[in-house]
């Protein structure tokens, strides 16, 4: 029997890759970019240009102290800026470390010489589309900044951006891991519920605050979310591991920020067809019906599950698997949205009222990888000690099928859940 990517399925989810733009939130929708980047760019008042000569003048010495251009170098196959440790971006920037690198360019961990400060500068991919989408993503960061002087949304800071050989550079404050990799390096241990009851109020204050601004996040995701510090203790971990391992990390501190706002959309400016990270999407996307603020809430949903499972709710790469896998956990979808899927979706219904499965799955280990799946309340008693029904009702709130029935970003805050009292230590 021919191996399929069913048969391959692994038990924890991959990190996404470039290679998986269909599956990808932050793929470029030029007709996005071309419909909105001349507005942003001019309310931004044009990019800042960085002379390309030596030195001028930012320097540890102090004024008359200089420092050196980094050398030229072509940029890569991608587009990507290509350095090496201890080059400069400008005068005043040293790179320190590559944190990170996406579709979008590479996150690379600079000193700021003039602050006095680390800092974590995004270097934007040399290509138009991607330049573009930057300046989006520079308005939305601006935007969230004048809106709060103090960071207390828990959104990223801007701190400066520039053009540099072509490249945009986004300068922000310097975080923590990532909520994903903090679990990945942990063996996909899930987070302590009260931990979780921390990292959900803080992202739906985030989520409340950019829908009270009219903006839509549209790539809600663990990999999105950063911890503050990074900084984490070894507790006992009384469960069975299968590492072996009897220990856990905790982190010191759940203070956390909400990071890439490059697919960001104002609810006024064009929508394109295909938002969300793929596991992360709401069922509206997938059949067409077009989105506003409640796919947000979906994928914050998608992301409470995660945090106290240690994984990815629906582990899939395609879209009627992906509909099966909601009806598995959450119940039938209603007849009507069926209905009204559009033109590119109706090859997953039948009858024009139902989900076309198990006949139209692509294989038996796409039956088989939906059956294994709980149903919601079983999954979440599976890992929760305590507040497991609280937490049960306010994903309920947050997994309705019709969007418009969703929870909002407030009234989830609102919720019980969020009312237990800590039991941490």
């Amino acid at each position: 029997m021919e191996r399929t990517i069913y048969g391959m399925r692994p038990v924890k989810r991959a990190r996404l890759t470039l290679q998986e733009d269909d599956d990808r939130g932050d793929v470029i929708d030029e007709q996005q970019a071309a419909a909105t980047v001349i507005e942003h760019y001019e309310h931004l008042g044009g990019a800042r240009e960085v002379p390309q000569g030596a030195g001028f003048g930012y320097a540890n010495g102090g004024a008359n102290a200089r420092v050196a251009s980094p050398p030229w170098h072509d940029d890569d196959k991608d587009g990507h800026y290509m350095f090496e440790l201890g080059e400069n971006i400008t005068s005043r920037y040293k790179i320190i470390s590559k944190m990170g690198e996406g579709t979008f360019g590479r996150v690379l961990e600079c000193w700021d010489r003039d602050a006095r400060e680390y800092v974590a500068i995004k270097v934007i991919r040399s290509i138009q589309k991607y330049r573009d989408a930057a300046m989006i993503e520079i308005d939305v960061l601006h935007t969230l900044a004048k809106n709060d002087r103090t960071g207390s949304w828990h959104c990223l800071m801007l701190k400066d951006w520039f053009d540099f050989r072509n490249h945009v550079c986004i300068v922000c404050e310097r975080l923590g891991p990532s909520l994903y990799d903090f679990l990945r390096k942990n063996n996909y241990r899930p987070f302590p519920v009260d931990l979780v009851r921390d990292f959900g109020r803080q992202l739906l204050e985030s989520v409340a605050y950019m829908h009270e601004l009219t903006l839509i996040h549209t790539d809600l995701k663990p990999e999105n979310i950063l911890l503050v510090s990074s900084e984490y203790v070894k507790v006992p971990d009384y469960k069975k591991s299968q590492t072996g391992k009897h220990v856990k990390r905790v982190p010191k501190s759940s203070e956390i920020k909400l990071i890439d706002f490059g697919s960001a959309t104002f609810e006024s400016h064009y929508h394109c067809s295909v938002v969300s990270t793929r596991h992360y999407r709401a069922p509206e996307i997938i059949f067409g019906l077009g989105w506003t603020y409640p796919c947000d809430l979906w994928s914050v949903g998608c992301i409470l599950v995660e945090l106290c499972s240690g994984d990815a709710l629906f582990q899939t790469h395609e879209n009627l698997e992906h509909l099966a896998m909601m009806e598995r956990v959450l119940g039938p979808i209603p007849q009507h949205m069926v209905k009204r899927a559009d033109r590119h979706s109706e090859k997953y219904v039948r009858h024009g009222c139902e989900l076309n499965w198990p006949e139209g799955a692509i294989s038996k280990d796409s039956i088989r990888a939906v059956r294994r799946l709980p149903r919601l309340r079983n999954l979440i008693m599976q890992h929760v000690d305590h507040s497991g029904g609280l937490l049960i009702d306010l994903l309920q709130g947050l997994f309705k099928f019709e969007a418009s029935e969703r929870l909002t970003a407030k009234e989830a805050l609102k919720h019980p859940f969020f009312r237990e009292p800590s039991r941490r230590l």
